[in-house]
């Protein structure tokens, strides 16, 4: 990235994408946006933030807002973060902003970061796009974040109510990191990393590929979670059917070659009560916003065709490599029944 101040484009005016914007225009990047004309009018004025970590609300501006792709190349941009999810991301409109994303910076130094979650997203994007290995990396927030009117989640008493309803958007670190992004190019991990701090914003971090990669086998629990209707985590017992079945169908998607020996590291330490009390912690670091609601709008809807797509996507790639995945089977089966 370049001596002067970095400039950062972001592809979606969604939470992440308008989160992810709020910390890097804190931390002095120059933000600009490529959203549908829709979204335009939405960023029309400043973005209210509501934080569940020291109940303020604070609003920005100052970005710069394109919708037209082709614009991209006219942009004197040092890294694009692409925040679509991958359902979207593959459909014929997001496999035209790829090829426009390739035709726009092929060839440069320009770094892309993508959000999507899926399995060989990067291998996948790549390829379409003509870039480079060492352009292209994965990253995402570190917050669970979510629009204030979109999702009316319960609201906690410790929470400024007046402050939240008056927010666009409302958040929450489950750590210390503002946004992981991994190794797989080491130059732009640390470029980004260089911007995505400094001015009390919690700073990015880069974690390995490998490990990043396999991680998207948790969405088989959290989906066995739905079919419990989101009862309290404390309620759950490990050895209930329902999240054993999610858990099995976890070390059987872990186990995919392409995951490769993290993969199989990871299924052999995988258990009910381990992914249990996972998440119990997880709720805990969420509070005071709700856990079990919030995973309850985004992963119920918001993202549903994308989770889906997932377990779709694990299951024939078991069947072309002749593994046996009943618990994904039968998680796909009643997932695709509810």
């Amino acid at each position: 990235m370049t001596d002067n101040t970095p400039s950062v484009g972001i592809v979606g005016a969604g939470s992440v994408g308008v989160n992810t914007a709020y910390d890097l225009t804190r931390a002095g990047a120059k933000v600009t946006f490529l959203v549908r004309p829709h979204r335009r009018e939405q960023l029309s004025r400043p973005q209210a933030m509501y934080s569940y970590e020291n109940h303020t609300l604070d609003r920005f501006s100052g970005y710069d807002v394109l919708t037209d792709p082709a614009e991209l190349s006219n942009q004197q941009l040092d890294c694009l973060i692409v925040t679509l999810d991958n359902a979207s991301l593959r459909a014929e409109a997001g496999r035209k902003l790829v090829k426009e994303i390739g035709r726009a910076f092929r060839g440069t130094s320009i770094g892309v970061i993508l959000g999507a979650v899926g399995i060989e997203v990067r291998s996948w994007f790549i390829a379409e796009s003509g870039l480079s290995e060492e352009q292209v990396a994965m990253g995402n927030t570190g917050a669970l974040i979510h629009e204030v009117a979109a999702a009316n989640l319960p609201v906690d008493p410790s929470v400024d109510a007046e402050l939240l309803a008056q927010a666009d958007y409302a958040f929450k670190h489950l750590g210390p990191a503002g946004f992981t992004i991994d190794d797989s190019s080491p130059k732009l991990a640390e470029a980004f990393t260089a911007v995505y701090s400094g001015n009390g914003i919690p700073a990015a971090t880069v974690g390995s590929a490998s490990e990043t990669a396999v991680g998207v086998a948790i969405l088989a629990p959290i989906l066995a979670w739905g079919l419990l209707d989101w009862q309290p985590l404390d309620d759950v017992d490990p050895t209930n059917e329902a999240w054993q079945l999610g858990v099995a169908s976890t070390r059987e998607i872990q186990r995919l070659s392409v995951f490769g020996p993290t993969g199989q590291a990871a299924a052999e330490q995988t258990t009910p009560d381990g992914l249990l009390e996972m998440f119990r912690q997880m709720t805990q670091l969420s509070k005071p916003l709700d856990f079990a609601a919030f995973n309850a709008y985004h992963h119920g809807g918001k993202v549903n065709q994308q989770d889906l797509d997932f377990l779709d996507d694990a299951r024939k790639r078991a069947d072309a490599e002749g593994l046996d995945v009943p618990a994904l089977r039968e998680l796909i089966s009643r997932l695709h029944s509810a």
